[in-house]
């Protein structure tokens, strides 16, 4: 069943992420992104989406504040933003399939 989480304010969901790109051996240029995700297994919100023997994991979501701090982070300042975003900030929005 199709699940929308969203942030009971309304806002924007930005999610930690590392991009590059990179020439593929035909010279075509790639673009290659991924999105940042840490353990969920006591997050009282996010850990109900997973199987339950499964490791529980979740996007590190960025707060408002912290998005222009994220794209300008040095790599030692990194492991500051991987942070659980709080569960009562979090709403979810299940979709009739």
């Amino acid at each position: 069943m199709p699940t929308r989480i969203t942030r009971t304010d309304g806002g924007v969901m930005a999610i930690a992420g590392l991009w590059d790109q990179w020439k593929a051996p035909d010279g075509q240029i790639v673009h290659s992104y991924t999105m940042l995700t840490i353990n969920a297994d006591s997050h009282p919100f996010m850990k109900a989406f997973h199987k339950p023997n499964d490791e529980k994991r979740m996007v590190v979501i960025l707060a408002n504040g912290l998005i222009k701090d994220w794209l300008n982070s040095s790599v030692e300042r990194t492991s500051d933003f991987m942070q659980p975003y709080p569960a009562d900030r979090l709403m979810v929005d299940i979709r009739p399939g």
